[in-house]
């Protein structure tokens, strides 16, 4: 992605680096994932570790843990990003034209990697569209197409398809998949079942690309906002109002049983909280790092991840993770056994874990930047 920067008044430009962290600090989060650290921690049976590996870890079903606002974090902050990057662009010369081409060709990108990514491991071609880069590849095209409506087309746009959705989850009339808050008994679970030509496919839904369009088209709106000559605190200020607001409709829709909280099939009361979320946790880093100016040296360990974002992330599910997971472990038994298998798994996962950033950081070191 493109450096982020603002401009404020006519002349001074500074960067946001918030935006750099939180893009980063997520992306740190998933590659965690990638080390079998979360995994360890969870199967500690009691205490604050087994809680914290819960929170890791995706609910089953119905309900919201911490593992499960991460993707839409990272789709809601390329969405941030993307004004940001269409006025570098154009600082350097490129012409409209030529930065829809690139959006175009960058969603299409995201769509085939995302794509062959479940090719890999079973050794054959598989339908299967439910991977991050996938879904980001959809929603990030159609977030950059309408980019330039008003405010409230844009926000109008993504209740509409938001509650489009929810009405065809309700009533989708084919008979065993229309119990629409139901596991592999609605609209999702079938919509898989053609897409990969089987009886019973995966449990996350390829159509959650839909409604989570309104993650990254909520981004453009809240880069835009920053974007703006609106003073810091006015912007905290909006900021904050629209994240509350997303919180009290999702969880209002999920206690009052009207629409539960399901992020597998990514409900409308799941964007709302999961969206809410996010916007509180971007205003939050840019009331820290951009307004007060603090943990900005420290951020830098995290904004060097977001760097190589696409990088780090393929690395990791083409079994870069694994492989150096694999090189540790000998050491790690042989200096540990006396901890457990448990305690050799964690120091092991957080050697891996250090590994993967250092890997982040030489490519940031020699200023070697894989973009799509």
């Amino acid at each position: 992605m493109e450096e982020v920067s603002v401009k404020q008044g006519s002349s001074i430009e500074e960067r946001i680096n918030s935006i750099d962290f939180f893009r980063g600090f997520t992306m740190f989060l998933l590659i965690g994932e990638s080390t079998r650290l979360y995994g360890y921690f969870e199967s500690i049976n009691s205490g604050f570790t087994h809680f914290l590996g819960t929170q890791l870890s995706h609910h089953e079903w119905h309900g919201l843990r911490f593992w499960d606002l991460i993707q839409p974090f990272f789709m809601f902050i390329v969405g941030v990003a993307i004004p940001f990057a269409v006025l570098n662009r154009k600082k350097k010369g490129y012409t409209d034209h030529s930065i829809k081409v690139h959006a175009f060709k960058r969603a299409f990108l995201l769509l085939i990697i995302g794509w062959a990514l479940y090719c890999v491991e079973p050794g054959k071609i598989v339908f299967r569209l439910q991977d991050v880069l996938t879904q980001l590849s959809v929603t990030y095209l159609v977030a950059f197409l309408i980019r330039n409506k008003s405010f409230w087309f844009q926000l109008i746009l993504s209740f509409v398809i938001l509650l489009v959705m929810d009405l065809a989850y309700r009533f989708f009339p084919v008979e065993g998949f229309n119990h629409p808050w139901v596991a592999f008994e609605n609209l999702g679970a079938w919509t898989n079942n053609k897409i990969e030509g089987v009886d019973k496919a995966s449990i996350w839904a390829s159509i959650n690309a839909f409604s989570t369009i309104a993650h990254t088209v909520w981004g453009v709106l809240c880069g835009k906002l920053l974007l703006s000559d609106k003073p810091a605190a006015e912007k905290i200020k909006l900021l904050i109002i629209a994240g509350i607001s997303g919180l009290v409709i999702g969880y209002s829709l999920d206690i009052l049983n009207i629409t539960p909280i399901i992020k597998k099939i990514a409900t409308s009361s799941f964007v709302f909280t999961s969206g809410g979320w996010a916007i509180l946790a971007l205003t939050f880093s840019y009331w820290l790092i951009d307004v007060k100016k603090l943990f900005i040296k420290d951020s830098k360990m995290f904004i060097i991840v977001g760097m190589n974002c696409i990088f780090i992330y393929l690395f990791c599910h083409l079994g870069g993770a694994n492989l150096i997971y694999t090189i540790f472990t000998p050491f790690t038994t042989t200096l540990l056994s006396w901890g457990g298998e448990i305690t050799v798994g964690i120091v092991t996962s957080i050697a891996v874990w250090a590994s993967l950033w250092y890997i982040c950081y030489w490519l940031y070191k020699n200023k070697l930047f894989i973009k799509i």
